[in-house]
């Protein structure tokens, strides 16, 4: 009998695509709906949940011994596992910090610590190049990150980070700390024109951004991003995810937005 899960569910794509980039995919038995990455999964394993709900009786048919989910938007479903017997974990990672340190955790709990420190080392690398091209620009955008348009939601945590990073500065950094999207809520769209953001970038989960409609904004005329057709949308499942594709992908596409309006300004 192995001392390490072999039958894992995975809630959230994050975690299954850790376990495909470590190699260990033939230990996932259930996956979320919403995985897009990588997309063998999609073929290859079952479906078994969405983000706030799941099919219980069909992860008790897996049999798992070990369950992975994400936040406190999961709490339920992990609660009515737990009361069926299962071994549940469930991450709450909301900075890049967090999603290093869930990373290691999942290594840890696998059995395959140094897969998962090799995997962290190529992240780290990746986050260096970006760090490294944002120094060599000439100038900082102030950049307006849209998680949702109605009502108006700001970046999270790990996407701030990341602005950052790749060489802009956040126009809601003090919002990004709040876990919940409730608390990163706009309430004035006037405070985004007040605030004068360079480059707008929007990811709306599930739903095609429309920048026509972002800058027909009553007032949103005044904004540098909209005035020089700086709007953008960055795909939400390499950006919205907390975990290696934010880490990859996410980052490139910042870093290639950025760097465009660098070279824009002259």
């Amino acid at each position: 009998m192995s001392l390490w899960p072999q039958r894992i569910v995975c809630l959230t794509e994050e975690t299954t695509e850790a376990l495909y980039l470590m190699g260990e995919q033939h230990r996932i038995v259930g996956i979320s709906g919403f995985t897009v990455r990588p997309p063998e999964a999609r073929k290859e394993k079952l479906k078994v949940s969405a983000f706030t709900s799941a099919k219980e009786s069909k992860i008790l048919e897996l049999k798992p011994d070990l369950v992975l989910g994400f936040s406190d938007m999961q709490a339920d479903i992990a609660a009515d596992l737990v009361r069926a017997g299962l071994q549940v974990h469930i991450f709450n990672q909301r900075r890049v910090a967090g999603i290093f340190e869930m990373l290691h955790t999942l290594g840890r709990l696998l059995g395959v610590e140094r897969k998962a420190e090799k995997l962290c080392e190529g992240f780290n690398d990746n986050l260096e190049r970006a760090r490294r091209l944002a120094n060599s620009l000439q100038r900082r955008p102030r950049v307006y990150f849209e998680e949702w348009p109605d009502p108006m939601i700001s970046g999270i945590g790990w996407v701030s980070d990341l602005i950052e990073l790749a060489g802009g500065d956040d126009c809601f950094a003090e919002l990004a700390a709040c876990p919940d999207a409730k608390s990163r809520i706009i309430a004035d769209p006037l405070e985004v024109v007040r605030r004068e953001p360079d480059i707008i970038l929007a990811s709306w989960c599930g739903r095609k951004v429309r920048p026509e409609q972002i800058a027909a904004r009553d007032g949103w005329g005044d904004i540098p991003a909209v005035r020089h057709g700086q709007i953008h949308e960055i795909k939400s499942p390499i950006i919205l995810q907390p975990g290696p594709a934010a880490l990859s992908d996410g980052v490139a596409a910042l870093s290639r937005v950025i760097a465009d309006w660098n070279q824009s300004q002259g």
